[in-house]
């Protein structure tokens, strides 16, 4: 018999295409553990994309890509609906409601908005970056989520979310749950300069990279400027490619230290037996991932049946909220 789920939980990502070990290490593992634990929603964040990237031309074919890596790392679509924003209009139309409930002088004030303005380097913000938060708490609330796994630095969001659904419930009747902010160490995984790995900086390993191609990759990774040659002590604490050992080689991080600090492995070997961990260990994804991403089709089929299971969710939610609102 299968166990109780400790609740209902909506994550989701915006369409980016290819997934790498950032993804992978920062939520992706996260997910698939979950799949046991909670009722799990995955939501392809196409309507979010929009407020830092006006541009569609390319959401399809990286939704599909990305899905494609979903599965094959092992999201279950049968457990977990796999679906897109802009699909379920109930997203739109919640997210309006919702607009009526908050002022724009408390969406001003939220710190992670002020963040992510300075790191796209914004000279403006447009109406929808702005109300992020709004059609995040929509996104929650249409399906009831009472849990939210976030980073301590998403955690605002959250609480946006939950004044939103206090202030509704208190204007109208009850309908939502005020959802629980689950706060989770999210592992942080550098790119190859040592800077956060981003498709758009050119520093990530992809889960679709073979050996070959990590190799590569691995041999320009940044290492202890210190240790300029084969015999010179190094200090891995400080070195990128150790940082990747721990995650992925972790039988090995011990010997590997002791040798780096006497100078008995060097660079070049340490990269090498780094890039092959990490290709032993997203091998058991490779198959799959090459199988999805020939089988789009596919892909779409998993998208449109979860878009009609959410879909069913999301049409319950509204028809209640149009109760108590009188608007039905």
């Amino acid at each position: 018999m299968e166990k109780k789920k400790k609740g209902r939980i909506l994550s989701g990502m915006r369409p980016t295409g290819k997934m790498h070990l950032g993804n992978y290490v920062g939520a992706l593992e996260n997910w698939v553990v979950m799949q046991g634990e909670f009722e799990n929603y995955h939501l392809i964040a196409d309507y979010h994309a929009l407020t830092t990237n006006p541009d569609t031309s390319e959401i399809l074919e990286n939704t599909l890509e990305m899905v494609a890596d979903w599965l094959a790392v092992g999201i279950n679509p049968e457990k977990s609906p796999i679906f897109r924003q802009s699909q379920i209009k109930e997203h739109a139309e919640l997210h309006l409601l919702f607009s009526m409930l908050i002022t724009t002088a408390r969406l001003e004030r939220n710190p992670t908005l002020k963040e992510q303005v300075k790191d796209l380097n914004m000279e403006s913000l447009v109406y929808g970056h702005l109300g992020y938060p709004v059609l995040q708490a929509a996104d929650i609330l249409l399906y009831k989520g009472n849990v939210v796994p976030v980073g301590e630095d998403q955690a605002p969001h959250v609480e946006i979310t939950r004044e939103i659904a206090r202030k509704f419930n208190a204007t109208y009747g009850e309908v939502f749950p005020i959802p629980k902010t689950k706060l989770t160490t999210f592992a942080r995984l550098p790119g190859l300069d040592g800077n956060k790995m981003s498709k758009s900086v050119g520093n990530t390993i992809l889960l679709s990279d073979e050996e070959e191609e990590i190799k590569k990759k691995i041999r320009k990774a940044i290492t202890d400027p210190q240790k300029i040659r084969r015999g010179d002590p190094g200090r891995p604490e400080i070195c990128l490619v150790y940082t990747y050992h721990q995650r992925f080689n972790s039988t090995e991080t011990e010997e590997i230290f002791k040798n780096c600090k006497s100078g008995a492995l060097g660079c070049v070997d340490c990269k090498m037996k780094c890039a092959s961990a990490i290709a032993d260990a997203i091998s058991p994804f490779t198959e799959k991932q090459r199988y999805y991403s020939q089988h789009f089709g596919e892909v779409l089929d998993v998208l449109k049946d979860g878009e009609q299971r959410a879909g069913a969710v999301a049409a319950d939610t509204m028809k209640e909220v149009r109760d108590v609102m009188s608007l039905g």
